[in-house]
Formats: structure tokens, C-alpha cells, sequence
């Protein structure tokens, strides 16, 4: 029997591949003979750098970098050799956990930690980029990123203006003479779930805003000014474009991306599945295993489980999943590819206990192997 076992992480209790660690220990204890694949899993956000790294070959980088706030701190990354790529989350660098309370405002937080991140991995050799870029704290329009990257946004004295959006609100003109070389040789898998435009009642600002800290007044500011700088981007570069679904993600870090870079907004888990080779590794198994913390009629919606299923089903092949808890409504999971699922708790316990990491992953031993017993 060959099994591909591809599970997202249970967030707050095991990584993906600890849990797939965990199902590979229940599926040899009922099938002695069993080939078991363990491919990395992830959906773009947390969690993805570690998969995807440790999945592919890879290894994690440490780099100090500018926080959100302006204070440094300590990113995480990672590189596969092989083929030179760098797998990036930019809440590592400018995320909304960086940030506590009383310094969440996105007048003056900053993604300049994210380009210096980058810029770090290109000068490490790296050409091909994986970024998710979800939990943001920042509505910079990416502008911080972009000038760690040696783009110029200059205020009406001809100097480069400050952090967050009341440093968008002072452009007056952009130069890119400095822009670091390495840029055009590279490319972004800018891994996206949101369709927000920049501008607008949909933006950033309106939709994302609040949670980073913005009042009433702020959100109508930083939308004025995000036009804005949009209409001087288009000045410059003609084929601009601030509509195009994804840009306001990150807090305008989608249009910086989308604009000033050689970029492609995809689906995070269809990134995932792609970079991993999960397809050829699907085709001449017998059963693929995968799952998530919580399965639900959200899990539906693009989530990593039913990427999996969507890939199995192609070659017929049959889709067990596993879980921490199961709500009410996720039969529609059987509808989409899923052809069994089985929560893995034995008894009556705590959340707290529940979620520990060494009992959960036996729990999901001992589940995995009692419904392999039947197969």
C-alpha cells in the first residue's frame, strides 16, 4: 500500500509535518508494509515558511530586520538551494503580532523590514521568491519594502519621506535609478486569498484598516492619499494599476508587488501544491491523507485540505482526512473531494489539553491507525 500524506498544520498544537510524522507512526503500526510520502503543506500564512523549507530542502535563515514599529527584529526565512529560491512571509517582518496595543496605528508602521528580507536573500543568491502576505499591521502601500529595495519616494524638499501612510501622503516624485539590479532577475509567487483593489470601499483601508489601529478620520486620509500616490505611479508607469484584484492586500503591499515588481497573485495553497510537486507524487499512490486543526464548511473555500482532494480526485484516488474537532456543517467536505473524515480526540479533555503537542500527535497516531485497520 502507498500512502501521500499532505496535512496542514493543527495551528497552536503540531506543524504540518509533525502531524504527518504523526499519521506516517499510525499507519505502520496497522500496515507494516505501507509506503508512506510526507509532503509539506501549508496554505500561504502561518506556517508556510517552515513547511515549504523544511519540505523542499531547504534551510531557515535568521535576519535582523527593521519591525513594523521601527524596531529591529528577528525574521525568519528560507532557502532552497537547489533552485534558489526564498519562501517569505511577510509577518515575519511588518505582522500585526510585531506590533502590541497602544502602537498599532498605520499612519507610521512600515514594510521595510520585508524588502530587507529580500534584498538579504538576493544578495544570497536567491531569484525566485514565495511570499505570502497576510497579517499585516501596515497600510504603507508597500512603499517601505519597495524603498529597501532602492526605489526613491521623495517629498516636496526632494528627500525620501517617512514610514507608513503619512509617508505616502508626502510623495511628489518616484526615482528608481537606485533600485537594486538583482530585481529584474527575479520573480514573486505572491501567495494571496484576498481580492480587495487598493482604493475604495473594498480597499485596504476601508476593509483592513480598523483592525491595524485606524479611526474614521485615518481610514478617509489614507485612502485619499493611496489614490493618490496611485495616479503619480501611473505617470510614471503607464500600465499601472490599483483596481487589479490583490492589490489591496497587506495594506496596498499587493500593488507594490503587483506594480514594481515581476509578480503573479495566486491562491496560496495552489502555490503550495505547485512548488511541492504534489501532483506527481499523488498519481501512483493508493490513498492520500490530509486534514487541518478544524474542518468546517469553511475548509471548502479554498483551504488547504480540498487543494489536496481536488489534485486526488483528478486520478480517482480515494481522500481520508483528519482532524482536531469537526463542526456540524462539515459534511460539505464530502462533497468536494473528501471521502471520509475522522476527528481525533479519544475522550473528555480541556481545549488547553487538547492542543498539547505531544498528546495531540497521539492522538492522531492512534485514529490514523485504527481506520487503517480497516483498509
Amino acid at each position: 500500500m502507498k500512502v501521500v500524506v499532505a496535512i496542514d498544520s493543527f495551528k497552536g498544537s503540531m506543524s504540518s509535518l509533525e502531524a504527518g510524522e504523526a499519521i506516517k507512526t499510525g499507519i505502520l503500526k496497522a500496515k507494516k508494509d505501507a509506503k508512506v510520502e510526507i509532503r509539506p503543506l501549508a496554505d500561504g500564512g502561518e506556517g508556510t515558511v517552515e513547511a515549504l523549507s523544511i519540505g523542499m530542502g531547504g534551510r531557515l535563515i535568521d535576519v535582523e530586520v527593521t519591525g513594523p514599529v521601527g524596531k529591529k527584529v528577528n525574521a525568519v526565512y528560507g532557502i532552497v538551494e537547489s533552485t534558489k529560491t526564498a519562501i517569505m512571509e511577510m509577518s515575519q517582518a511588518a505582522g500585526i503580532t510585531l506590533v502590541s496595543g497602544n502602537e498599532k496605528n498605520p499612519l507610521h508602521t512600515t514594510t521595510f523590514g520585508v524588502g530587507e528580507m529580500i534584498k538579504d536573500a538576493i544578495q544570497k543568491g536567491c531569484r525566485h521568491f514565495i511570499v505570502g502576505i497576510g497579517g499585516s499591521a501596515t497600510n504603507d502601500c508597500g512603499i517601505g519594502m519597495l524603498q529597501a529595495l532602492g526605489y526613491e519616494f521623495l517629498d516636496i524638499d526632494g528627500k525620501q519621506v517617512g514610514y507608513g501612510a503619512t509617508g505616502v501622503r508626502d510623495i511628489v516624485k518616484i526615482e528608481d535609478k537606485n533600485v537594486l539590479k538583482e530585481l529584474k532577475e527575479c520573480n514573486f509567487r505572491v501567495a494571496c486569498d484576498v481580492t480587495n483593489p487598493l482604493c475604495g470601499e473594498l480597499g485596504c483601508s476601508a476593509v483592513f484598516g480598523p483592525q491595524k489601529g485606524a479611526t474614521k478620520q485615518m481610514v478617509k486620509d489614507m485612502d485619499s492619499w493611496l489614490y493618490s500616490f496611485s495616479n503619480l505611479v501611473k505617470e510614471k508607469y503607464p500600465g499601472s494599476d490599483c483596481e487589479y484584484p490583490g492589490t489591496g492586500a497587506a495594506g496596498g503591499l499587493g500593488y507594490a508587488f503587483h506594480n514594481f515588481t515581476n509578480s503573479k497573485m495566486e491562491s496560496g495553497i495552489q502555490i503550495v501544491l505547485d512548488e511541492t510537486r504534489l501532483e506527481e507524487y499523488v498519481k501512483d499512490t493508493d490513498i492520500v491523507v490530509t486534514g487541518e486543526g478544524r474542518l468546517d464548511s469553511q475548509t471548502v473555500m479554498g483551504k488547504a485540505p480540498i487543494g489536496v482532494a481536488n489534485i486526488a480526485k483528478k486520478y480517482g484516488k480515494r481522500v481520508l482526512a483528519f482532524c482536531g474537532s469537526v463542526t456540524e456543517d462539515a459534511g460539505v467536505c464530502n462533497e468536494h473531494g473528501i471521502d471520509a473524515f475522522f476527528p481525533i480526540l479519544r475522550r473528555i479533555v480541556t481545549l488547553e489539553e487538547a492542543m498539547t503537542n505531544n498528546i495531540a500527535k497521539q492522538n492522531l497516531a492512534n485514529t490514523v491507525e485504527q481506520v487503517f485497520r480497516l483498509l
